[in-house]
């Protein structure tokens, strides 16, 4: 799936302490060793808010990348199969 990552949004919150254990929480999937990013091969340390590269969705969501990844912004990255979980916390950790 591609998406793209989302700029400028590390000031928004969560009530999970970071935005990775936001992700962990709620994907329901195990942290894989690897970045979500399919063409990278580093380690994930940072929940990334990033958007479907969809006409039809204009969602924000998060999906653990590392460092290098994280710092795309603005780029189109081709994610592995990792779930992406709602960055919404009126739906999610903040119910």
């Amino acid at each position: 799936m591609k998406v793209n990552n989302v700029n400028g949004i590390s000031d928004n919150i969560c009530r999970c302490g970071s935005w990775l254990e936001h992700w962990k929480k709620f994907s329901k999937q195990e942290l894989s060793r690897c970045c979500s990013n399919e063409d990278c091969g580093g380690r994930p340390v940072l929940g990334a808010h990033v958007q479907k590269n969809s006409l039809t969705d204009a969602s924000w969501y998060i999906v653990p990348l590392c460092n290098r990844c994280h710092g795309k912004k603005g780029e189109s990255l081709t994610l592995d199969g990792t779930a992406l979980v709602s960055a919404n916390v009126s739906i999610t950790c903040g119910v």
